[in-house]
């Protein structure tokens, strides 16, 4: 798990296909953060949970698979590109963002980006079938960075991004038609789920679950 509050702009250092995967190898600078990092660890890459399968001095490898590659940025990635990261959160970390699972949803397109003053203002279109998991001013991760919905569409929604944000992670990189990864908050997904169950069940579902509980002993 995560908050979004990312700790380091690390770069792609070697891009390797390996049975329909790839190999990712990603160095940092935040050496205070990064130092102990270590071999089965969690990390997120642009949003992305990854576990680290190698590291050496300032570098550290993970291997991505195809679902993975499927579903995010990942598989864009060249020699070179910055990427957010961002270690897996501890029990005595503050919670600075929101829970982020580093499990991305989809992959959204960035339409506009306006400057207001000292802050941005990002415009992405996102897939219909997400719309009920974000709503005005809900938490959003883009890239693996935590952010507030400060404006909502149908399939289109805005983030507000503030100049330490802007010069701390790789939002700056962006462009209008940049892919993004994105994952919706995690609560506003189980509420849409039981919703949507409340909704569709009826008498039979509750049968049936009374009758699964006493062929189970229940």
């Amino acid at each position: 798990m995560f908050t979004g509050i990312i700790k380091d702009v690390g770069r792609v250092r070697g891009v390797t296909r390996r049975q329909g995967g790839l190999r990712l190898r990603v160095e940092y600078s935040n050496t205070t953060e990064f130092s102990n990092l270590s071999v089965d660890e969690s990390i997120s890459i642009n949003g992305v949970c990854q576990t680290v399968v190698a590291l050496g001095e300032g570098w550290f490898e993970v291997d991505t698979v195809e679902e993975t590659l499927a579903k995010t940025t990942l598989g864009s990635l060249q020699n070179g590109a910055l990427v957010n990261l961002e270690r897996a959160l501890r029990p005595l970390d503050r919670l600075g963002g929101h829970f982020v699972l580093g499990h991305v949803d989809c992959a959204a397109t960035v339409l506009e980006i306006r400057e207001l003053g000292s802050s941005r203002e990002f415009w992405i279109a996102f897939p219909e079938a997400f719309s009920p998991f974000i709503v005005s001013a809900g938490s959003i991760t883009i890239d693996g960075i935590s952010l507030t919905v400060a404006k909502l569409k149908e399939q289109l929604f805005a983030v507000a991004v503030i100049p330490f944000t802007f010069a701390h992670t790789t939002i700056n990189e962006l462009r209008p038609g940049r892919q993004v990864n994105l994952e919706f908050d995690i609560l506003g997904k189980y509420v849409a789920r039981q919703l949507g169950n409340a909704s569709s069940s009826g008498q039979s579902d509750s049968k049936i679950s009374e009758t699964w509980l006493q062929e189970h002993g229940f």
